[in-house]
Formats: C-alpha cells, structure tokens, sequence
C-alpha cells in the first residue's frame, strides 16, 4: 500500500516558531516529527510515500531526500500555491491512483496498527475509511455520527449536538484509507477540502464510508500544548518513538523523566525535568529551572531563571531571573 503524508500547512498555531521551520522538521525528542511519522509507516511495511509541501519546502526536502537514510522510497509534490487537502490529494494522483492507499496528517503521533485498519476497510467494502476516536472534550472537534455497524451517517455537521440512539459521536483522528475512485470527486489545480467538500457529499450520495474506532494512544500536536504533552507522554512511555542520542540524566536537581540532547552544560545547581526535554547544545545556567518545557538546539537559560510549559526556539537566550511560563519563544 503506499501512502500520502499531509505537510504543506502552515502551523499557524505554533506561530512564530513556524515562520522559520515547517512544523514537520519540529524536534520531537531530538528528531524531525516527519522522521517519527515515517518510522511508523516503514515499521508496518509501507515505504512508498508521498509528501505534500509548500510552507518552507527546501527544509523538508533537504533534510528527507529520497527517503533511504529512513528505511522508505520517497517523493514530494510541491504546492506553488496551497491546494487543500483535497486539492492535494488530487496533485498527487499519479502516485496514489491505482490501488488503495494511506493518508495521514504530518502532525499526528499515534499506537495503530495499520493492518487492522486496512482489513476492516477491506472487510465493509469501503470506499472511504476513517480512523476517529471518542474525546474528552468532543466540543473541540468538528463530529461525526458513527452507526452501530460503524458507517458514518453525518459528518461535520455542527447542528446536530445529539446524535441518534444508534449512533455515536466521534472526532477524525487526520488518519484515513482511501479507494483511488474519491479522485473523480475532486477538480483539478484547485482549492478544495477533504472534511470540507468531499467527504460530506460521499455520505449524502450513499456511498460506503465508514469509521473505525481508535482506542489506543493519539495526539495532534498543532498546539504548544500538545506538542509539549507529546513529548511528556513519549518520556512516560505511553508511546514508543525512536529518539535522538540523550546522556544519562545526572546532577542532584535532574527530575525523571527527561531527554538530555548531546553537548548540553547544566549547572550543578540547575533544576531540568519534569518533562524537559534539552535539544543539542543547550546550556542552563545557575538556579536556572526548565519543567516541562522543550528546548530547541543551543538554547540557553540564564541564571536563576524559570521556563514552564513552554518552547524556547534554537539559538534563544532566556535572560538571567525571566519567568517564562506557558510560552512560544522564537
């Protein structure tokens, strides 16, 4: 099966970080989140991928090439101007067009197993299958009704508050399987949105679109938030990512769980952790405090100063006793 990853957005929550670096080439432990997505692809036996771009492009292509230093075969459909999931999609046809394929939102960690997505989507002889999960707070989420027998009855339909006995409310998890059909649905070279225009018809039309449920671990990190959860979640062991090289976290004031980048100087007296996570180089002061916050390659923070819940993007100086707390700092 090959494969579609969704990069060409531009993480407008994660400004002004993404006004330098596309979201895809943002360290998630030390490595590109991308690298992440596609460690996952090739571990359960997809290697041929495409990727979207237009915000940033060289960074991505440069960094990923042709794909071998990651175990996948590699190619990139550039958008002169954005096209919209959709209108990705359809960019891409050449590559994608001959049999089922895979897409998946470049911004998304999850424990799935693809297999079982794909025998389900064989098994209800579907046309269109997303993978969606039941939320905490569902009111964040455009929803989607999901029947008993797991075909979806509505979708993005915010009218609708309750659904129907046998239905269920559910949010899209940016993880779908497709049938190479869906491309007659879409114009070429124009805008044009997957949950906004091409899913919804496909239900009014009668055609099989169905959900499957997603129990185990997700996260969209499109938010400081998320991105940092991520990460804290990644430490607790509550997802399995492959990580940058980290030394042995030491000194007196180290707090587990943390990930401690190569060529990092840490005061004795220098608090890291929880959940910190130090990128290369990265220097901490004395009484310097970083708690569940991600520092970017060569960060440094001053001298008695405090980072919470927050970013510190490359090369930033926090100054000496600066309270930085739920924070993107460029």
């Amino acid at each position: 099966m090959r494969a579609m990853i969704l990069a060409a957005g531009f993480g407008t929550r994660l400004k002004p970080l993404t006004l330098s670096l596309p979201k895809p080439m943002f360290p998630v432990l030390n490595r590109p989140l991308l690298e992440h997505t596609l460690t996952l692809l090739s571990s359960q036996g997809i290697q041929d991928i495409i990727v979207n771009v237009h915000h940033l492009p060289e960074k991505i292509v440069e960094h990923f090439g042709d794909g071998s230093e990651f175990g996948v075969r590699l190619e990139f459909s550039r958008e002169e101007k954005i096209l919209g999931t959709a209108g990705g999609l359809k960019k891409a046809q050449a590559f994608l067009g001959k049999e089922t394929f895979l897409v998946m939102n470049s911004d998304v960690l999850a424990d799935i197993n693809l297999d079982s997505i794909l025998k389900f989507h064989k098994e209800k002889n579907s046309c269109l299958t997303l993978v969606v999960r039941k939320d905490a707070e569902p009111e964040k989420y455009k929803p989607i009704h999901l029947s008993d027998d797991g075909r979806i009855t509505r979708f993005v339909d915010a009218t609708i508050k309750h659904p129907s006995a046998t239905t269920q409310r559910v949010m899209f998890t940016g993880i779908q399987i497709m049938e190479p059909e869906i491309f007659f649905r879409i114009p070429a070279g124009k805008f044009f949105g997957t949950t906004e225009d091409v899913f919804p018809a496909m239900i009014e039309d009668g055609f099989p679109v169905y959900g499957t449920l997603h129990e185990k671990y997700w996260i969209d990190m499109g938010t400081r938030e998320t991105y940092i959860q991520a990460q804290a979640d990644a430490l607790e062991g509550k997802l399995a990512l492959k990580t940058a090289p980290s030394r042995n976290p030491e000194g007196p004031l180290v707090v587990p769980p943390v990930h401690i980048g190569r060529d990092c100087e840490i005061s004795n007296d220098a608090q890291v952790g929880p959940h910190a996570v130090l990128g290369d180089g990265c220097r901490l002061r004395s009484g310097a405090v970083v708690e569940n916050s991600i520092l970017w390659e060569g960060a440094t923070i001053g001298s008695g100063a405090t980072v919470k819940n927050s970013i510190i993007g490359k090369g930033v100086a926090i100054d000496n006793g600066q309270q930085i707390v739920d924070v993107i700092s460029p």
